[in-house]
């Protein structure tokens, strides 16, 4: 919720905390809140408590950066002006890694069951970091930009589309993922399903 321009943070994790229970009205196993405010795994926990889904987890995406390789997302979601301020002031800054472990322990405490780290390539090393300090279920998110990277390289030959794709979920896994959300999915899927080796 914004207000003056202003982000009002415990109005915004109480209504964080109601669309989390609707979504598991909805049938949803896992609720994965990526705002970033200040104590809305604790309440989205409660919440789902309160209205019997005690077995429904939270994936937290406890160290979400201020990152450029959000950049083709904001492009495509932004041009009706949908996505105002700087979200520097609630992101976590890529220089300081203290801060994205402190943000993970925090949410563990609150009731996280899994933890997230956004985005992917860039932050392998707290990919790593996380899973060695917490042992917890760690995904990774490769954003936008990422893809983009690789496909760019690809349009331009630079680069073998298939190869590239596994090189870069091999990677994930190698740091500590347990899973990784990507636009690449559907492929990875098909070439896991064929068989296909590096």
């Amino acid at each position: 919720i914004l207000r003056d321009g202003v982000i009002v943070n415990d109005e915004t994790v109480e209504h964080v905390a109601r669309a989390a229970v609707i979504q598991a009205q909805a049938g949803s196993d896992i609720i994965s809140p990526s705002e970033m405010m200040d104590g809305r795994i604790g309440a989205i926990r409660d919440a789902l408590d309160a209205a019997g889904f005690q077995d429904v987890a939270i994936m937290s995406y406890a160290t979400k950066f201020a990152s450029a390789f959000y950049g083709p997302y904001r492009e495509a979601v932004s041009t009706g002006g949908l996505l105002k301020g700087d979200k520097k002031t609630y992101y976590l800054d890529p220089a300081n890694t203290d801060e994205a472990m402190r943000e993970c322990e925090l949410d563990i405490e609150e009731g996280a069951d899994m933890l997230m780290v956004k985005p992917g390539m860039p932050y392998l090393d707290i990919v790593h970091r996380v899973k060695q300090t917490f042992a917890m279920p760690t995904f990774a998110y490769q954003v936008s930009g990422e893809y983009s990277l690789i496909m760019a390289g690809v349009e331009k030959g630079f680069l073998d589309h298939d190869r590239a794709m596994m090189e870069s979920m091999l990677a994930f896994k190698r740091a500590g993922c347990d899973g990784v959300l990507t636009y690449f999915a559907p492929k990875v899927a098909e070439l896991l399903a064929s068989g296909w080796k590096y």
